[in-house]
């Protein structure tokens, strides 16, 4: 079966053991060397049929339904690297580690096609991957734009498959550090709802019951330093949905520090939390959402070893979690 669906359509019947499944995940486990992106842009432009109709990316397969596929071209204009500071946790011949710094997009968007980290590894590294789009070279998972911490980059189309595949299927491993405005009463426990987005904040998520357009989201939570009036936690996500940890921790009424989302500010200042007058000229010690991305493990993708990397964390971040241990008297958990 050819591989190049750019130059040769494909007509495929489906067999039994994929009835029930997704026609995006079905054509990505069919075609492993395109990306399950690839086949959801081709869905949007009815470049995908089954039995000869339009169809949505969560179309569900029947026993014997036809799909016939075509990717579009990409189009050969890809982003302009730029030589945006990144620190490297990690690099060897297929994949690269990075701490992500704060204020730094992953990739372009709508009003932002510049100043973004898949720029910066355009520009650092000599050979990304490309099978997630021209905007997104080397790109498997994303943080946000003001989460800090760990994020891996595959160097080709190989790596970058065998990346995607361990993700949807959850076998990597995510820790990230908060700090949060309320006091977690619990020590450990999971925060399991559904997730969609706001329906007039489009930027925003909400719980919500189940219902089609909603996507479960499982976090499980650590406490592991309480204040008078803050946490610090440790978070293990099992899903990995947009906003999940900060709509997790919003929906338990204790929402990360200066989130401008969900905690409805975006500054703290060491005077607020040491509870003094504030000074005229006083600068924030924290600016953006106190959420770190700390440690990833991933299974290698060519040497198949398990491997976890740490981001130590980041100056605001520590300084935040300082000044709460000086003026909000912590108990360790």
């Amino acid at each position: 079966m050819s591989e190049d669906l750019t130059k040769t359509p494909q007509t495929l019947t489906v067999e039994g053991r994929a009835h029930g499944w997704r026609v995006d995940h079905y054509l990505s486990r069919i075609f492993p060397n395109h990306s399950r992106g690839q086949f959801q842009r081709a869905i949007e432009q009815d470049a995908v049929l089954v039995n000869g109709l339009s169809v949505k990316p969560s179309r569900r397969l029947r026993v014997n339904d036809r799909i016939s596929v075509k990717l579009p071209e990409e189009p050969d204009s890809g982003i302009a690297a730029e030589n945006i500071p990144i620190e490297v946790i990690y690099e060897d011949d297929d994949i690269a580690v990075i701490n992500k710094h704060a204020d730094l997009v992953t990739h372009p968007g709508k009003s932002n096609y510049t100043g973004t980290l898949a720029s910066a590894v355009q520009y650092h590294f000599d050979q990304l991957s490309d099978i997630a789009g021209q905007l997104r070279p080397g790109i498997v998972h994303r943080l946000d734009r003001d989460t800090t911490g760990c994020i891996v980059i595959a160097k080709n189309n190989q790596v970058h498959h065998q990346l995607t595949k361990q993700f949807e299927q959850r076998t990597v491993k995510k820790e990230y550090r908060a700090l949060t405005q309320g006091v977690i009463d619990r020590d450990n426990d999971y925060i399991r709802t559904h997730l969609k987005t706001h329906p007039k904040v489009r930027e925003k998520m909400i719980v919500c019951p189940p219902e089609e357009k909603s996507r479960e989201a499982v976090t499980k939570y650590h406490v592991l330093e309480r204040f008078h009036g803050y946490t610090h936690v440790q978070l293990l996500p099992e899903t990995g949905r947009t906003h999940q940890l900060r709509v997790h921790l919003q929906h338990l009424k204790t929402p990360i520090m200066a989130d401008r989302l969900y905690a409805g500010h975006e500054k703290v200042f060491a005077s607020e939390l040491a509870q003094t007058e504030q000074l005229p000229d006083e600068q924030p010690i924290l600016a953006r959402q106190a959420l770190h991305a700390f440690r990833l493990s991933i299974r290698h993708p060519t040497t198949d070893a398990i491997m976890e990397f740490e981001a130590p964390l980041p100056t605001d971040f520590q300084n935040t979690l300082e000044a709460l241990q000086k003026y909000r008297s912590s108990q360790k958990s």
